[in-house]
């Protein structure tokens, strides 16, 4: 048998046999392969504290009449449409049934449109293993008239009653799959440095530095909010305004982001602004 044959035979055993945490991947696009790569690869190193076999759930498309995507993920090892070209490897499982791809899970990365979350939670509950726990990579808030904005990591955690940890950074999943040096910062809660260390270790490699940090909340904010202010600096490039005011506009961007984690979440530890969650 084999390593491909072994490893895909082996998603099929329950997480209690194997005495290891099994993960899963819930999203697919390229960000969502990218981390699915990295996660394969650190499972890899270490199978006597991960199943190797990392699910990844796909959002089912027809590529061609009787092909679809996950079958083309599975028979390739890539995902052809949304990261081509780049090698996931062997113990990446795409599953397009979502209660099937998170099935007894221990670990659960969140990497979808972060418009869709609501909407996905409350079947994966009484999937998930027990004990379970989360990373969300989602960029984004839920936004409603009456409540404001909520972070994506609570509704998770609130919404499943586990811990939700998030990773963020300034990162173009093209980029990280081809394995070109860049960083990222773990954000938990104060109290969970364990947590921490557990997804640095699913994360971290010779060309994805991760660092962990006690700041959920201000690594969550920053990753969000600072995409707004890329953009605007992307409308002075697209304009041809100059590099002194898209210096600017990104010195007053990141004022505007502190100002608002002070106003709503003055649990934001100024240093978290400094991480590469924050840039």
């Amino acid at each position: 048998m084999n390593l491909s044959i072994a490893l895909r035979s082996c998603c099929a055993l329950p997480a209690a046999a194997l005495r290891r945490r099994s993960v899963a991947v819930v999203g697919s696009g390229n960000w969502g392969s990218a981390a699915a790569r990295i996660v394969a690869q650190n499972t890899l190193r270490m199978p006597e504290e991960f199943n190797p076999c990392v699910k990844m759930w796909v959002r089912e498309e027809e590529l061609a009449p009787g092909i679809t995507l996950s079958d083309k993920i599975n028979e390739t090892n890539q995902n052809v449409k949304y990261l081509p070209g780049i090698f996931l490897g062997g113990n990446v499982k795409a599953v397009p049934d979502l209660s099937e791809a998170v099935d007894g899970a221990d670990l659960l990365i969140f990497v979808t449109p972060h418009q869709y979350i609501k909407g996905l939670l409350p079947s994966l509950k009484s999937k998930i293993a027990s004990g379970a726990e989360a990373i969300s990579l989602i960029k984004g808030m839920d936004v409603t008239a009456d409540k404001g904005f909520e972070l994506i990591s609570r509704l998770i955690q609130n919404e499943l009653a586990i811990r939700c940890c998030v990773l963020m950074g300034a990162n173009i999943a093209s980029e990280v799959a081809r394995e070109q040096f860049s960083e990222a910062t773990i954000g938990h809660a104060e109290g969970q440095e364990a947590s921490g260390r557990m997804w640095k270790q699913l994360f971290h490699t010779h060309y994805f530095h991760v660092r962990s940090v006690p700041d959920a909340i201000g690594c969550e904010l920053c990753g969000t909010l600072k995409n707004i202010v890329a953009i605007g600096a992307g409308f002075v490039d697209g304009l041809q305004l100059g590099n002194n005011t898209k210096a600017a506009i990104i010195r007053i961007g990141l004022v505007e982001m502190k100002r608002l984690a002070q106003q709503f979440f003055p649990s934001v530890a100024a240093e978290t602004y400094f991480e590469s969650a924050g840039r």
